[in-house]
C-alpha cells in the first residue's frame, strides 16, 4: 500500500473520517493502532505478527528497566532489549551476508565450507519485513533514553504500540523518539484547519516529488544502474547525475507524505531533509539529509564510542566506525560498507582541512564569498553524488560504471531526450529557491482560501500529468 497509491488514498480517508468522528482521545488511539496494525498485515501478516510480539516484549522490558533499582538488574534488561532487536535485524537482514562472506573466506584459506555453511545456515527465500531497520532502531533508541534516565518508560500499552506501529512513519520512517510521540499520544487532539492546510501541502508536496520528479529521473538513471557496461560515458554521468536527483526527491517525497499524513491525524513528526544539496560541507549535508538516521547515529553509536572526547585519531576513527555501520544500516552488501566508508572518510577529509585552513584567515574569508560558497556548494554536492554510484546492491555494477566513466568509453546513449532532465532540475532548483529564501511560505499566507484550493489541485493534475505510466517503489522500502 503506496503513498501514492489509490488503496492508500482509500484507506487513508477511511481512517481519517473515522479518527475524527471520535471524540475520545483513548479511543483515537485504538483507531489509529488497529488501522497501523492493518497497514502492516497488507504487507505480511506473518510479519505483523512478528512486529507486534516485538512491541509487546519491548515494552515490558522497558517498564523493567524504569522500575529497577539495581544497575546490573538494569543493565540485564537492556541486554535482552539489544539482543532481541539486533538479533531479529541480524537475522532477517545480515544472515545471509555473513553467512556467504564467510564460506567465501574458509574457502580461501582451503578449509571448503562454503558448500556446508550454504547447505546449513543459508536462509532460503527469505522475506526481510519491511521497515525493520527503522522501528528496531526507534525500539532501541526507546531503551537507552530509558536506562539513562531521559525519559519514564510508557505505562500505556497502546501508547506505547502506537509510537512503533504509527502507520505514516512504519516502513521508511522518519525514525522517531519516543521522547517526542509519546506525549503527542496523550494530548487532547483538536480539528484545526490550519493544522489541515499544512498535512495537505506537506502530502502534496511530496506526492509532487515523487511521481512529477523521482519516478521521471528513473527513466534516466535505472537502465544505466540495471547495465552500465551497454551504455557510453556521457549517459552514465547522465545517469548518475539523474540517481542524485532522484533519491533525494524519493526520500524525501516519502517522508513529506508521512508527515502531511501525521498531521492530518493530529501528530508532528521529526523533519528529515533540509535541502541537503545546497549543503557546503559534507558535515553540513548530514545535517541536513536523513536527519533522523544521522541524529540517531550520533547519539547511541558515535557518543557511545566516545564522539569528540580524546585525542583527534580517536575522533577520526569513531566518524569512521559511525558511517560504516551507516552504510551497513542501508543493506547487507559490500557496496553500503563502501559508500558507508566514502562518507566517513569525507567527515575525516573535512574535519582536517578545517583545523587547517582556521589558522589561515585568508582562505577562511575566501570561502565564505559568493564564488567561494558556491565552490564549496559544488564539490560537495559532487562528492556525494560520486557516492551515490555505490548505493546499490552489486559492487560490480558500481564498478563497472566507475571504469567506463573515466575511461571515455563508447556505448549506446539513453533512449530519452536530456533536456526532460534538464527541465525537471530547473523546476527542482527554482523550488528550493522559493523554498530556502521563504518567499514560497509567505506567498502561501497571502493567498485566499480559493486560490488555496486551486493551487492544491495544479499540483496533483501536474504530479499525475508528469508522472511515467510505470510507478515506481520508494527506494528507502528496501531499508
Amino acid at each position: 500500500m503506496f503513498f501514492h497509491s489509490l488503496a492508500y488514498l482509500a484507506f487513508f480517508l477511511i481512517v481519517f473520517s473515522v479518527y475524527w468522528a471520535v471524540p475520545w482521545q483513548k479511543v483515537r488511539v485504538w483507531i489509529l493502532l488497529v488501522a497501523s496494525y492493518y497497514f502492516y498485515y497488507v504487507w505480511s501478516a506473518e510479519l505483523a505478527l512478528l512486529v507486534a510480539s516485538t512491541t509487546f516484549l519491548d515494552y515490558w522490558l522497558a517498564r523493567g528497566l524504569d522500575a529497577a533499582k539495581k544497575d546490573w538488574h538494569r543493565r540485564l534488561l537492556l541486554g535482552a532489549n539489544l539482543t532481541v532487536n539486533l538479533g531479529i535485524l541480524l537475522y532477517f537482514k545480515y544472515m545471509n551476508f555473513f553467512v556467504e562472506e564467510l564460506g567465501r573466506s574458509l574457502d580461501s584459506l582451503g578449509f571448503a565450507g562454503k558448500d556446508f555453511l550454504d547447505r546449513n545456515f543459508l536462509i532460503r527465500d527469505i522475506i526481510v519485513p519491511f521497515g525493520i531497520s527503522f522501528y528496531t532502531f526507534e525500539a532501541i533508541s526507546y531503551c537507552v533514553d530509558v536506562y539513562r534516565r531521559k525519559i519514564r518508560a510508557e505505562r500505556s500499552l497502546p501508547n506505547f504500540m502506537l509510537f512503533i506501529l504509527f502507520f505514516p512513519h512504519l516502513v521508511a520512517g522518519p525514525i522517531v523518539r519516543g521522547g517526542d510521540f509519546l506525549p503527542q499520544t496523550h494530548r487532547p487532539k483538536r480539528w484545526s484547519w490550519l493544522r489541515a492546510q499544512v498535512g495537505v501541502e506537506f502530502f502534496l508536496m511530496g506526492l509532487f516529488k515523487k511521481l512529477a520528479i523521482a519516478d521521471r529521473m528513473a527513466l534516466y538513471s535505472d537502465p544505466i544502474f540495471t547495465d552500465p557496461a551497454s551504455y557510453s560515458t556521457g549517459a552514465i554521468w547522465l545517469g548518475v547525475f539523474a540517481f542524485a536527483i532522484r533519491i533525494y526527491c524519493d526520500f524525501s517525497g516519502y517522508t513529506d507524505m508521512a508527515i502531511g499524513s501525521a498531521h492530518l491525524l493530529g501528530y508532528k513528526l521529526t523533519m528529515n531533509f533540509n535541502m541537503p544539496y545546497l549543503s557546503k560541507n559534507v558535515g553540513e549535508f548530514w545535517r541536513r539529509w536523513h536527519i533522523s538516521l544521522s541524529s540517531w547515529l550520533r547519539d547511541y553509536v558515535y557518543i557511545g564510542l566516545g564522539g569528540n572526547r580524546g585525542g583527534t585519531w580517536f575522533i577520526y576513527r569513531n566518524l569512521m566506525l559511525t558511517m560504516l555501520l551507516g552504510g551497513l544500516w542501508h543493506g547487507a552488501q559490500w557496496s553500503f560498507v563502501i559508500w558507508g566508508a566514502l562518507h566517513g572518510g569525507m567527515l575525516v577529509v573535512h574535519r582536517i582541512f578545517a583545523a587547517w585552513a582556521k589558522h589561515r584567515p585568508k582562505i577562511v574569508a575566501a570561502l565564505e564569498t559568493l564564488p567561494g560558497k558556491a565552490f564549496r556548494m559544488g564539490l560537495t554536492f559532487f562528492s556525494v553524488m560520486m557516492c551515490w554510484i555505490f548505493f546499490q546492491k552489486s559492487l560490480s555494477v558500481s564498478l563497472t560504471m566507475l571504469e567506463r566513466m573515466f575511461t571515455f568509453a563508447p556505448g549506446r546513449s539513453l533512449d530519452l531526450p536530456n533536456r526532460g532532465l534538464w527541465y525537471t532540475v530547473a523546476l527542482m532548483a527554482v523550488c528550493h529557491y522559493l523554498g530556502s529564501t521563504g518567499i514560497w511560505k509567505r506567498w502561501s499566507l497571502k493567498l485566499p482560501e480559493p486560490m488555496v484550493g486551486v493551487g492544491y489541485a495544479t499540483a496533483l493534475t501536474v504530479a499525475l500529468m508528469l508522472a511515467p505510466e510505470a510507478g515506481k517503489a520508494f527506494i528507502y522500502f528496501d531499508f
